[in-house]
């Protein structure tokens, strides 16, 4: 028997459904990782599993234990399962040690002294110890979640539920926690992680769920999902979760708020600096400092330039993409005149190649560094 099994899972509010049919099995020691687009049930799945949303059908095995039956002790079975919310939920007025420790005294009755131990124990597992007698508010945001993964095992659970962990983080503090996260996968924890990082997906999950309109419409082992998908609904999502858009309408666009935007998408693909760097000054050489000067020459208020950066896995064989097809009536900027941009990203080392897929659409195609 599978440690969990779903049955025809439904899930239903006046005005939506965001689970209409799962069905699923989860084997002792696995890593899952759910993915898909916003508001398609992912989050409410995992309420649904530990209980803190009611099923408004189907059945939901524990164990061996439904879930879903009026007799079942929610709390003897809650206690199997963890959760790691996307926003902390730490008691801002308990030191960090007191979060670890309140479930085990208060659900277990184990005693204070054991408790602290156990609470330096875990917090030594994800790194902070020497936090134990801080403040929540003390904490960076990765951090704060890092005592929260340290509380969801405070009580020693079989499974360990975790609700977009990283959603609330800078880009910065994600690697910390997803960190934290790899380790307890490779120690053989079950876990169920909701989540929009792809990178941990693939390399930490034993199988990826892809969930589109309240079902699973694809499972499999992640060389399967991220490679060969089975299903197009799969294939378009993991290709637009792996590129970066920029629409720039106007000749006075926000420069430093396309660049930030740019420089977080290259945290998120873990390009490396140098990948980075490369492609942040192709953009701002090519559009800010050549072709949105040249829409203000030719009095084109809106110059309707598109910019895409695509990145295969880990920001390997970048590609960035732009479209000025808007431009080209009064000439092509792109390969006309002695400043070539073109040609002088290829001389400069910047990218490997060029390509036009199209009159007015330019790829250049780069390597990692």
């Amino acid at each position: 028997m599978s440690l969990i099994e779903i049955s025809h899972l439904r899930k239903e509010y006046p005005n939506v459904i965001p689970l209409k049919d799962v069905n699923a099995t989860v084997e002792r020691g696995e890593v899952i990782s759910i993915i898909g687009p916003s508001g398609t049930g992912k989050s409410t799945l995992l309420r649904c599993l530990n209980r803190l949303e009611t099923p408004t059908s189907g059945h939901i095995l524990v164990d061996g234990v439904d879930m879903c039956d009026p007799v079942t002790d929610l709390a003897a079975m809650r206690r199997k399962m963890g959760m790691v919310f996307q926003n902390y939920n730490l008691f801002g007025h308990k030191l960090v040690a007191e979060n670890v420790m309140m479930a085990p005294m208060d659900l277990l009755g184990m005693p204070k002294q054991e408790a602290w131990e156990q609470a330096l124990k875990l917090l030594d597992k994800v790194g902070l110890k020497d936090k134990a007698l801080s403040w929540p508010h003390e904490l960076s945001g990765g951090q704060r979640q890092r005592v929260a993964i340290a509380r969801g095992l405070a009580m020693n659970p079989q499974i360990l539920l975790f609700d977009e962990p990283t959603s609330a983080l800078d880009p910065t503090m994600v690697s910390e926690v997803l960190s934290v996260m790899t380790d307890l996968a490779e120690h053989g924890l079950t876990m169920l992680v909701v989540t929009h990082e792809m990178r941990f997906a693939r390399d930490a999950s034993t199988r990826v769920f892809y969930m589109d309109q309240g079902e699973v419409w694809e499972a499999g082992p992640p060389e399967q999902i991220f490679e060969h998908p089975k299903r197009t609904e799969t294939h378009d999502f993991i290709f637009r979760v792996r590129c970066w858009h920029y629409d720039i309408t106007s000749i006075s666009f926000d420069l430093p708020g396309m660049l930030a935007s740019l420089e977080q998408y290259c945290l998120r693909q873990f390009m490396g600096v140098r990948s980075a760097n490369t492609c942040e000054m192709l953009v701002e050489e090519i559009v800010a400092n050549h072709l949105v000067p040249v829409a203000h020459e030719r009095g084109l208020d809106n110059p309707n330039l598109h910019v895409d950066l695509f990145a295969g896995e880990g920001g390997v064989d970048m590609m960035l993409e732009i479209d000025y097809r808007d431009l080209l009536p009064g000439g092509d900027p792109l390969t006309d005149g002695s400043q070539d941009p073109i040609s002088a990203a290829l001389v400069s080392g910047l990218v490997d190649h060029t390509t036009m897929s199209e009159p007015g659409v330019v790829r250049y195609h780069i390597k990692r560094r």
